[in-house]
């Protein structure tokens, strides 16, 4: 059957038909439904460390109890085949490898973020993810029938291969850069240059000159970047987007033709060769999905325009909501400067006494 998450599997760290299933789905949709409910005032999070670990206890636990859930959603909706023909037993099995998988993530991350290892759990699956995706789409010997031939899947061999097949070398080429469903060089070439501009900015940053209020002399900088929340926003946005597209998916093959899910997202599978997958033609999903070419958003530039706008928007509110809860707003990083007994050069911190004698002359 089509894959309801396609587009989603790089950034979720996931792999159709394995163990990493689900990915880092759970830890990521535990984190936004934690996020939203700390952004909207719902939950309170405090300053202190017990409030924090508490913050983070919680959104493990969530963390499980949605491991738990889509483990479950996935074997009922048919993702493996009708749960009348596998049975009660397989069913069983199948909702137990995903669950005691998606436990073995959750612990990852957990020991990633205690300090045994490099970096943040999330990120470091995302990164691998990346990397043996690039690399398989690449090199990839598999062959694909698209109706013009069996072709090979990796956009590098696929190359080599056309320019070997086809008498006419010129057309070839063109087929090896723009071929449909498949992955193809031009692919290739735009995830490099995105990747080299994104290490290009990862360097930007604006170093702050502070001074020690204790010793005299002693000098620093706080460096901020400009990527202050990094992929963070990216991440929280795909996980409500993806969530969204199962339902509007899973919706859609159990009542095909009512209104209200045809409002949801109306859903068609892509012809010709390359893996099963299915995007939406209608509906509210479409406009939240990316254009499919540059050729579509000159047909429909409206959908650029929205989607534009909603990942623009999203993402902002995301990394304000994230810049709150995870303690590096502007008034968390001055309190922690003011506990090391850090200023900023050139600024005089003005003393408590000093304020509440103001106030009491005003």
């Amino acid at each position: 059957s089509a894959d309801p998450f396609y587009w989603f599997r790089v950034i979720m760290a996931s792999n159709r038909g394995t163990l990493m299933e689900l990915g880092i789905s759970p830890i990521v949709t535990s984190s936004l439904i934690m996020q939203l409910l700390a952004g909207a005032k719902i939950i309170e999070v405090g300053d202190t460390p017990k409030d924090r670990s508490l913050f983070n206890g919680a959104q493990k636990l969530f963390g499980m109890i949605i491991t738990l859930g889509q483990a479950i959603v996935y074997v009922m909706t048919g993702m493996y085949g009708q749960p009348s023909e596998l049975g009660v037993v397989i069913c069983m099995i199948i909702v137990l490898q995903l669950l005691v998988a998606g436990l073995v993530v959750l612990l990852l991350d957990e020991l990633l973020q205690k300090g045994y290892g490099l970096g943040s759990g999330i990120s470091l699956f995302i990164a691998t993810n990346i990397c043996e995706t690039i690399v398989w789409k690449s090199l990839s010997p598999a062959t694909i029938n698209t109706g013009r031939g069996t072709e090979f899947e990796g956009a590098i061999i696929a190359l080599f291969h056309l320019l070997a097949t086809r008498p006419d070398k010129i057309k070839g080429l063109r087929e090896a850069f723009y071929r449909q469903n498949l992955p193809n060089l031009l692919n290739l070439m735009a995830t490099i240059i995105v990747f080299g501009i994104v290490i290009y900015f990862q360097g930007f940053r604006v170093d702050l000159p502070v001074k020690s209020t204790r010793y005299r002399g002693q000098q620093g900088t706080y460096p901020i970047k400009l990527f202050y929340t990094s992929n963070t926003p990216i991440i929280l946005q795909s996980a409500l987007v993806s969530n969204l597209y199962f339902i509007s998916q899973m919706l859609a093959s159990r009542f095909a033709g009512n209104f209200i899910v045809n409002i949801l997202g109306v859903w068609d599978s892509v012809p010709g060769g390359g893996p099963a997958r299915s995007y939406p033609t209608g509906g509210l999903c479409y406009y939240l999905s990316p254009p499919e070419s540059f050729g579509h958003v000159g047909q429909d530039p409206i959908h650029a325009v929205l989607y534009i706008a909603f990942m623009l928007g999203s993402c902002a509110f995301f990394s304000k909501t994230w810049i709150e809860v995870s303690g590096s707003s502007a008034k968390d990083v001055a309190k922690q400067l003011k506990e090391q007994n850090m200023v900023m050069r050139g600024h005089r911190e003005t003393s408590t006494k000093g304020t509440e004698y103001g106030d009491e002359r005003s």
